[in-house]
């Protein structure tokens, strides 16, 4: 019995020995795989005028710290009611505050986040349209007043900031009403911004981000809107309740110098820390 229990004794600290040599070799991605385990790749909910601002901060993002999150993007009001209903996102980055403080009161952020970024609308028009750019809309009025405005895309304003934004636009100028008809409604911005582009409309009032970005750069013209004519879109991102470690790290790696650079070239306004 005495031999058993001895051999049994040996057998624990040879493995003990083996493990401790494993985990201390260089020939061994353990380290690398335990931090994978540790920080698994974020599940990120997004809106859509992100898409190219946020595609390049998560590629750097994954090629500092070998995290590679997974976004999906969409309209913020959309993603609010999915995360209400159990979406497992970890990040919220939405483009209206206004469905960040919702979720805050309900008990499924920590805390009320950061306010990322202060959005812009244009009037986007693609190559070969007879609509013309100008800052208030003026050849929109004068096609609705003839009867020779094709489509104009928009967000759905039901659940897109963006849309809301268009819609106030409209209204501010006189033109909400005339123009439902022409409307082309996209379920989210990135989609009234493919619409806007794709010839189906003759242009359409989509992010400045989206305008800014490689899809459209080249094929048409645009023109910003006054800030004057809509309520400010106040981006807000926020870590969700079940954040992991590698949603917290993506956070902050949002919130660094490099990330706000790059939301600045994509045409949003960054506010001060």
């Amino acid at each position: 019995m005495n031999r058993r229990r001895h051999v049994l004794r040996r057998a624990r600290i040879f493995r003990a020995s083996l493990v401790a040599a494993l985990l201390s070799s260089p020939g061994i991605p353990y380290a690398q795989e335990a931090g994978s385990h540790a920080a698994p790749a974020p599940l990120v909910a997004a809106a859509s005028d992100l898409q190219f601002a946020l595609d390049e901060i998560v590629q750097r993002f994954r090629s500092d710290t070998g995290i590679a999150p997974r976004v999906t993007y969409g309209s913020s009001g959309n993603f609010a009611r999915q995360i209400e209903q159990g979406a497992p996102f970890e990040v919220f980055l939405s483009a209206d505050e206004t469905f960040i403080q919702r979720l805050a009161e309900r008990g499924l952020t920590r805390g009320r986040g950061d306010l990322y970024a202060i959005g812009r609308i244009v009037l986007f028009v693609p190559s070969g349209s007879p609509l013309s750019t100008d800052p208030q809309l003026a050849d929109v009025a004068s096609r609705l007043a003839r009867g020779k405005l094709g489509k104009l895309a928009i967000a759905n304003p039901e659940h897109a900031p963006y849309g809301r934004a268009a819609e106030q636009a409209l209204r501010k100028l006189g033109l909400w009403e005339q123009v439902q008809p022409h409307l082309l409604l996209g379920e989210n911005v990135a989609q009234a911004a493919q619409f806007a582009s794709s010839g189906n409309a003759d242009g359409g009032i989509i992010a400045y981000s989206l305008a800014l970005g490689p899809a459209l750069r080249d094929r048409g013209t645009f023109v910003l809107l006054p800030e004057s004519l809509h309520e400010p879109l106040r981006q807000r991102m926020v870590l969700l309740e079940k954040a992991s470690p590698g949603a917290v790290r993506l956070y902050e790696y949002l919130r660094s110098p490099a990330s706000r650079a790059i939301l600045a070239r994509y045409g949003f306004v960054v506010p001060e820390n």
